[in-house]
């Protein structure tokens, strides 16, 4: 179980480091609009994720053991591919100042954006779709426990997003520096687990 935990936490992690549509707009209207108004927001991928993660268990539950190694062995490659982004990220100089965005219901625009990115489902589906099923025919609770760190991290470290460029630009980019890699590293090392148990040397 507690490896599925740490997986969990070290991918809600991940997924809120990654550069994307969804950060990029908590940024905006943290910096627009206050992180008081945009706090909530951070909770969109609770309310979003749901029927997502349900097509795309649905999709993996179908397939036979020897697809699971292939999906193991392209999620390996897909982590790594997200972890060179997040090194390159990284390694690039900050550039402050986002975009400002018109003002309105930020936690109801925040589900509609995370529903209708590709994200949620390329990451539930390539990436932490087959551990979630292989915890879960283990022990539900292993299931869970994977479920439970990684929305507690992501949502964590969303409002940590929110508080941090709401409080503060300048602060805020060198902590968003920061996070990219360490979030290089945890994708790096996850990439490298999934290609292993691809070729069966953890199974």
């Amino acid at each position: 179980m507690w490896l599925y935990l740490l997986q969990g936490i070290g991918f809600g992690f991940a997924a809120a480091s990654q550069p994307g549509p969804f950060q990029t707009y908590l940024i905006s209207q943290s910096i627009s609009q206050g992180w008081r108004r945009t706090l909530p927001s951070a909770l969109a991928p609770l309310l979003s994720d749901g029927p997502i993660i349900a097509l795309c268990l649905l999709v993996l539950s179908q397939v036979p053991v020897w697809m699971e190694q292939v999906l193991y062995g392209v999620s390996g490659v897909f982590i790594l591919y997200l972890a060179w982004g997040a090194l390159r990220a990284w390694r690039a100089p900050p550039v402050p100042g986002v975009l400002e965005v018109e003002a309105g219901l930020p936690l109801g625009k925040a589900v509609v954006m995370n529903m209708l990115s590709p994200g949620p489902y390329i990451f539930w589906t390539l990436v932490t779709g087959p551990i979630l099923v292989a915890g879960w025919r283990e022990s539900p609770m292993v299931g869970l426990s994977f479920l439970g760190g990684f929305y507690l991290t992501l949502v964590g470290a969303l409002a940590a997003i929110v508080l941090v460029f709401g409080l503060a630009a300048r602060f805020g980019e060198g902590i968003k520096h920061a996070m990219l890699g360490v979030s290089a590293i945890a994708l790096l090392v996850f990439g490298l687990y999934q290609l292993s148990k691809a070729v069966g040397v953890l199974q």
